[in-house]
């Protein structure tokens, strides 16, 4: 988290509207709260069930789901205009 935090602030105060940045960020972290724990016990399932090696596998194949749906997304701000 230590590396990709300061990224990951940079693209919600860049995607928001300027009068929504404390809402976007309210968003953000609520989103971020709720997914830890979802993500925690999903990898100690993949821990307890397939070993540690399929865990980090895990790890992989989710960080390339994400890269295929934003590239298809389009990477798109709030207000709809294109970021790529």
């Amino acid at each position: 988290m230590g590396i990709t935090q300061g990224l990951l602030a940079t693209m919600v105060a860049d995607s928001a509207p300027a009068d929504r940045r404390g809402t976007a960020f309210g968003f953000f972290n609520l989103l971020s709260g709720l997914a830890m724990p979802v993500a925690s016990v999903l990898a100690g399932l993949l821990w307890d069930y397939y070993g540690p090696a399929f865990t980090f596998i895990g790890g992989i194949l989710f960080c390339l789901l994400t890269l295929v749906a934003i590239r298809f997304k389009g990477g798109r701000d709030w207000a709809g205009n294109s970021r790529l």
